[in-house]
């Protein structure tokens, strides 16, 4: 079992949830400078239509702000998400086992990005079986004794060296074949309870 930095994430990738599932103890930094365009604030699903990018708002920083410090623009987003999450796996296995508990994350107003990135990566982990021990970030640092993936909130994080994907069933496969890395919301509503196994490979 390893030690391991990650960034908050937005129901993260299947590379973030695959190290979670290796990790005994993860520190969350949530102290690194916010920059648009990273997987803090959006996730990809595979629905009838292909690849779709599903983005949180948030109030432009005037400056420099600590990722911890990112407010949530408002709540007609959550209306989206989850009826874009639906729509992509109604077809899917599983979808009628989870929605139940992904639906509270769509309905409860949240101020504060870290708040909902957290929340829901706790409960996405109790839902896979995934159990570690973590640390929240106190300032940004440099951690030599741990492997450092915070790179991989970049949508340009190289993942060649760090993560090779392990093929599972996906719904609109036959028409767009495997898309890997995407959000593991796409992996738990296709492979349910065999999602670890999964990450494990």
């Amino acid at each position: 079992m390893s030690k391991v930095v990650l960034s908050s994430t937005y129901a993260g990738s299947i590379a973030h949830y695959s190290i979670l599932s290796g990790a005994s103890e993860v520190i969350t930094e949530v102290n690194d400078n916010y920059s648009r365009q990273t997987f803090r604030t959006r996730c990809r699903i595979l629905g009838p239509n292909g690849v779709e990018t599903l983005t949180i708002p948030v109030i432009k920083p005037q400056e420099k702000t600590i990722v911890k410090d990112i407010v949530i623009d408002g709540t007609q987003w959550q209306t989206q998400h989850i009826r874009a999450i639906e729509t992509a796996y109604n077809s899917s296995p599983f979808l009628e086992y989870y929605i139940d508990d992904l639906m509270p994350f769509y309905t409860k107003v949240y101020k504060w990005l870290y708040d909902f990135n957290m929340e829901l990566e706790d409960k996405l982990c109790s839902l896979i079986g995934i159990s570690f021990k973590r640390h929240i970030s106190d300032s940004y640092l440099s951690y030599p004794d741990k492997a450092d993936y915070r790179f991989l909130i970049d949508k340009k994080g190289n993942l060649t060296e760090s993560f090779t994907a392990e093929p599972y069933y996906q719904v609109f496969k036959e028409k767009f074949g495997f898309v890997e890395n995407l959000s593991v919301l796409d992996l738990l509503m296709n492979m349910g309870p065999e999602s670890i196994l999964v990450l494990k490979k």
